[in-house]
């Protein structure tokens, strides 16, 4: 009972200390100020702000909520505590004893957003993911990330929707985009930004022989249109094909799906998950905005560290992550030093250890 005590001591200094940090009261007027323009009869009127404030206003709201129960559990257990004698009412003893293990479980769920303070991290998020070097493998070992970070998201109960996808010749997928729209979407996923390893027995060659293969994975912040600079008409190219589709009565006839490139920098960006043209064009816009908004930022970052005289090699093989299957099994992230054992549990999106590890090493 005595380290139930210590642990629910340590839960609530922890809490306060982070309370006072937040700031709810700020976040309640948030609420207010948010809740007043949605009321506005004229509200409705742009679609588009209409929704990014209804999403702002569900995310701060979620968040109140979090941290007001997280603070009225503690109150409730060191209430409590005065009164558990574990001679008298053993049974009551274990059941508190529970409750202070499930607290510490929750409030280390919800410390990990005490680290997401990054300029970006409260946007949604652009994930993609390009099959590298190993063939059949590299391709399959796209589809295995993709189907993990889908599972990730529905863990989170953040929402995505693919808006491109180029399937490999006979398995996985060569590459593909989807938005991942939650709160603090992009704060999680950012690390998950690089060179992906697996190692396996390959159930594509006759020998099933031990293959290494790659993956690489990109992360934006999906930025709204106050945080982007106007791109130059002239600097792009845009070109709309028809649809890759099943065949058969799902094929698309009409030529909707739609590429542009930025001339300048010779980004290439398709969209084609859509039917609309319309649509497209407008997903790979955004999309768009973010390469060249990260671009920009990251030209930034090699000029500093040109004047500080340092060097980075960016390699294929310089990877975040292996995934290994065999000799052995475990999942081990290289730059944290954070592995698991199990990596059917991380292929079904438990990637928890490996954001919370990443967040506090930043």
């Amino acid at each position: 009972m005595h380290e139930h005590k210590q642990t629910l001591d340590t839960v609530v200094e922890e809490v306060a200390a982070a309370l006072k940090k937040i700031d709810l009261s700020s976040l309640k007027d948030q609420i207010q100020k948010l809740t007043a323009e949605t009321q506005d009869p004229d509200f409705w009127n742009d679609q588009e702000r209409a929704q990014l404030v209804s999403k702002q206003l569900s995310d701060v709201q979620k968040e109140v909520e979090e941290w007001e129960k997280m603070k009225n559990d503690c109150d409730e257990l060191v209430g409590l505590f005065p009164s558990i004698d574990i001679e008298a009412d053993p049974e009551t003893a274990a059941e508190f004893k529970t409750m202070v293990e499930d607290l510490e479980k929750g409030w280390r769920k919800l410390e990990v957003k005490t680290f997401l303070s990054g300029r970006y991290d409260k946007y949604d998020a652009i994930v993609s993911i390009h099959a590298g070097t190993g063939g059949k493998d590299a391709m399959d070992f796209a589809d295995m990330l993709l189907r993990m970070y889908l599972r990730y998201a529905e863990n989170q109960e953040f929402s995505v929707e693919v808006v491109e996808k180029s399937p490999g010749e006979e398995v996985g997928l060569k590459s593909v985009t989807v938005f991942v729209r939650g709160m603090h979407a992009y704060g999680y996923l950012k690390g998950e930004r690089g060179v992906h390893r697996l190692v396996r027995l390959s159930p594509f060659n006759s020998k099933n022989s031990r293959e290494t293969s790659f993956a690489f994975v990109d992360v934006l912040p999906d930025l709204p249109e106050t945080e982007v600079e106007e791109i130059d008409k002239g600097d792009l190219r845009i070109d709309t094909f028809r649809s890759s589709g099943a065949g058969g009565q799902s094929v698309n006839k009409t030529s909707s799906a739609v590429r542009i490139t930025h001339i300048p920098t010779n980004i290439v960006v398709t969209c084609q998950d859509e039917r609309s043209q319309l649509q497209n064009k407008e997903r790979a816009m955004k999309i768009l905005v973010a390469k060249l908004h990260d671009l920009k930022e990251q030209q930034q970052v090699d000029e500093i560290a040109k004047i500080r005289g340092e060097k980075q090699e960016i390699a294929w093989g310089n990877q975040i992550r292996s995934y290994v299957l065999q000799p052995y099994t475990m999942v081990k992230d290289h730059r944290t030093g954070y592995e698991e054992n199990n990596p059917d549990k991380v292929f079904d999106g438990e990637l928890d250890g490996f954001i919370e590890a990443e967040l506090k090493k930043l």
